[in-house]
């Protein structure tokens, strides 16, 4: 049977926060349900063991966070969390302790990327004392993210937003050093036990309004990855945020049979074949990251932390 190294379980569609680099969703708001979350584990458990809970929206929005991630340890699942950080004073707390929490990944990009934003020690003190008492507590593993780089700054890390941030981080963890001045874009540094930050280029979302390559390509979609929107509908991978490619819904259909259903197929056959057969996945920037020596690949979003 075909396991996946993750999945993603989209909690809801809305995010508190309108940032430049993410597009919004044009799907309507919604929240996942006890019921609906059991049923989806129930579905994806032959399958995998990692499930993320991140597409779009902000998962820290869902009032019973607390409760997904028990039920996920009660079927024997390891959580990952990509959020923003804004909302830890409220969901702080029901993230503690948790034995399906593996990992959090926290995207201090988000900040700066909204332009509401206020108060940036607040938000910087709020992330790091939520870090220092969670991993104080457990074996949680934290990334700090800075995905706003450009091509032009790659050899320049040293604009003030960024600066700022880092030099929080170089203080609350007493390091020696200038971030910016061991990181390399894509790739992550420890700068504490379990604890590491990563910088990287701008993330850009695969649109259909985008230029088309129809140019070979190869993605681990429906490989070593696959997700579900928070109304059910299966998706190849984390970057279809609109549900473009709507394989089936797991609430009426089982996984299995969608993934062995024949688009499904076809996108996995056609990259084996290094043939992009899906009009999003030939307007997505992403795929042209990864490179073919030696069977490996280049990071995808969430596989740039060392850990």
């Amino acid at each position: 049977m075909k396991r996946f190294k993750k999945f993603y379980v989209e909690l809801t569609s809305r995010c508190n926060l309108a940032c430049t680099f993410c597009p919004p969703t044009h799907r309507a708001t919604n929240y996942i349900t006890i019921e609906q979350f059991t049923h989806t584990l129930d579905e994806i458990k032959p399958f995998t063991d990692f499930i993320y809970f991140h597409v779009k929206g902000e998962p820290l929005l869902h009032p019973h966070i607390d409760q997904l991630l028990d039920i996920a340890h009660e079927k024997g699942f390891k959580v990952n969390i990509t959020s923003n950080g804004t909302l830890l004073h409220k969901a702080g707390p029901k993230l503690m302790n948790k034995p399906a929490l593996r990992q959090m990944n926290f995207s201090l990009h988000s900040f700066d990327g909204h332009e509401g934003s206020q108060d940036k020690d607040l938000y910087i003190a709020k992330v790091l004392n939520f870090v220092r008492e969670a991993v104080a507590q457990s074996d949680l593993i934290v990334s700090l993210r800075l995905w706003n780089l450009d091509m032009d700054n790659a050899t320049n890390l040293e604009r003030s937003r960024n600066r700022e941030i880092l030099g929080y981080i170089e203080e609350e963890f007493q390091l020696d050093y200038r971030i910016d001045e061991k990181v390399e874009p894509g790739k992550g540094i420890k700068i504490a036990e379990r604890i590491f930050i990563n910088m990287d280029h701008e993330f850009e979302w695969p649109a259909l309004n985008a230029e088309e390559d129809f140019g070979p390509g190869f993605c681990h979609g429906l490989r070593n990855q696959a997700g579900v929107l928070v109304d059910g509908t299966v998706i190849p991978c984390c970057l279809d945020g609109e549900g473009v490619i709507n394989l089936g819904n797991i609430h009426k259909d089982s996984f299995q049979n969608i993934i062995e259903g024949e688009r499904a197929t076809n996108i996995v056959d056609g990259f084996s074949r290094r043939e992009v057969v899906e009009e999003l996945c030939r307007k997505c920037g992403y795929r042209k990251r990864f490179n073919h020596k030696a069977n490996g690949f280049a990071a995808k979003p969430e596989e740039s932390v060392t850990v």
